[in-house]
C-alpha cells in the first residue's frame, strides 16, 4: 500500500519540446552586440552630450553597469530542458547572434582607426577609445569560444577571425587541444592552482597557453612531417 501511495504522490515527467517551450529570452540575446557597438556608441554620447568620459564607456559598461545589473537581476534558473537542445542548435537564429558580433567588431576597430588618425581626439580621448577597443577585443575571445567548439569549419574560421585583433588566435589550438585534454591537471596553463592569486596566474596562463599550443602544433606536424614554420601550422596563420 505505501508503494502505491507514494507511486501517486510522484508527480508525472512531462517531456517537453518545442511546441511546448518559448524562449522567454529569445530577443534578448542580441543585446550581446552592445559590446561591439561601444566605439559607435561612445562617439555618438560625445557627439551629443560633449561630455567625454564617454570616451571609456567599454570598461565603465563591463566593469561597471554590468555587474550592478548582474546583482539586480539576480540568478536566473530557466534553462531549456534537456529534451529540446538539438532543436535548439538546429534554429540559425542564436548562431546568427553570435555570427553578427564579429562584422560588428570589425567595424567598430576601422572606426576607431578613423577616429585616431582623424588627430581630432585629445590624449586622454584616445586612451578611453583605446581601452573600450581593449574590452570589445577581450569579449570577441568569448565569442571565439563559442565559434570554436562548432563543427562546421566556416565557424571555426570565424573563430579565428575574431581573436585576430587581440592577437590571441593561439586560444583557438590551446583551448580545444590542450586545456580540454589537460583540464585542472598541472599540466594545463588555464586552470589556476590552489591559493593561486589572480596577479599570479595572470601571467603564467598567458606565457603557458602560447608556449602549450606551440607544443601542440609541433607534434601535430611532426607526425604530418611538415616543417614548423610553414603555413601549415595553424599558430603561425592564426
Amino acid at each position: 500500500m505505501d508503494a502505491v501511495a507514494d507511486s501517486h504522490d510522484q508527480e508525472p515527467v512531462v517531456e517537453l519540446n518545442a511546441a511546448t517551450w518559448k524562449d522567454s529570452k529569445r530577443y534578448a540575446w542580441l543585446l550581446g552586440l552592445i559590446i561591439p557597438f561601444a566605439p559607435f556608441i561612445a562617439w555618438a554620447s560625445v557627439a551629443v552630450t560633449g561630455f567625454e568620459g564617454f570616451w571609456f564607456v567599454g570598461p565603465l559598461f563591463v566593469f561597471g553597469v554590468l555587474p550592478l545589473l548582474d546583482i539586480a537581476i539576480g540568478v536566473d534558473p530557466s534553462n531549456p530542458p534537456d529534451s529540446i537542445l538539438k532543436w535548439l542548435e538546429q534554429d540559425r537564429y542564436y548562431r546568427w547572434c553570435t555570427y553578427l558580433f564579429i562584422p560588428v567588431q570589425y567595424a567598430g576597430l576601422v572606426f576607431a582607426c578613423w577616429l585616431w588618425s582623424s588627430g581630432d581626439l585629445s590624449g586622454l580621448e584616445g586612451i578611453g577609445l583605446a581601452l573600450t577597443m581593449g574590452v570589445v577585443g577581450g569579449i570577441a575571445i568569448n565569442a571565439a569560444h563559442e565559434l570554436g567548439h562548432k563543427r562546421d569549419s566556416l565557424e571555426k574560421w570565424l573563430s579565428r577571425v575574431a581573436l585576430a585583433q587581440t592577437g590571441y588566435g593561439h586560444f583557438y589550438i590551446e583551448h580545444n587541444r590542450g586545456h580540454h585534454v589537460r583540464v585542472a591537471t598541472p599540466e594545463d596553463p588555464a586552470s589556476s592552482r590552489l591559493g593561486e592569486s589572480f596577479w599570479a596566474f595572470l601571467p603564467r596562463t598567458v606565457a603557458g597557453s602560447l608556449r602549450s599550443a606551440w607544443g601542440i602544433e609541433c607534434t601535430r606536424l611532426d607526425r604530418l612531417g611538415k616543417s614548423h614554420w610553414s603555413l601549415h601550422n595553424d599558430l603561425v596563420g592564426a
